[in-house]
């Protein structure tokens, strides 16, 4: 996966994003789809993260004169904890 990949993954789940803050699709749904469209906003949070994280590792190891493939994508969990 190359950066170029990664930019239209980041895309690709930032328009998911969009669709799943925006209004619902109208049929009124009720709270088990509200908890399935928040668990799936919160997995799409966590992979732009990871998105993001191995895009700057890569950009980080290309400017170090670095293989940038020897980028990894690290755990939710640990990207989740980096403050901005």
């Amino acid at each position: 996966m190359d950066n170029q990949d990664i930019l239209q993954r980041i895309q690709a789940l930032v328009d998911e994003e969009h669709r799943l803050r925006g209004p619902g699709d109208g049929e009124g749904g009720g709270a088990p789809e509200q908890e399935g469209r928040q668990a799936r906003l919160r997995h799409v949070e966590e992979a732009l993260d990871q998105c993001w994280d191995l895009l700057r590792q890569r950009r980080a190891k290309a400017k170090a004169g670095d293989d940038p493939e020897d980028a990894e994508v690290r755990p939710a969990n640990e990207v989740e904890g980096y403050r901005q």
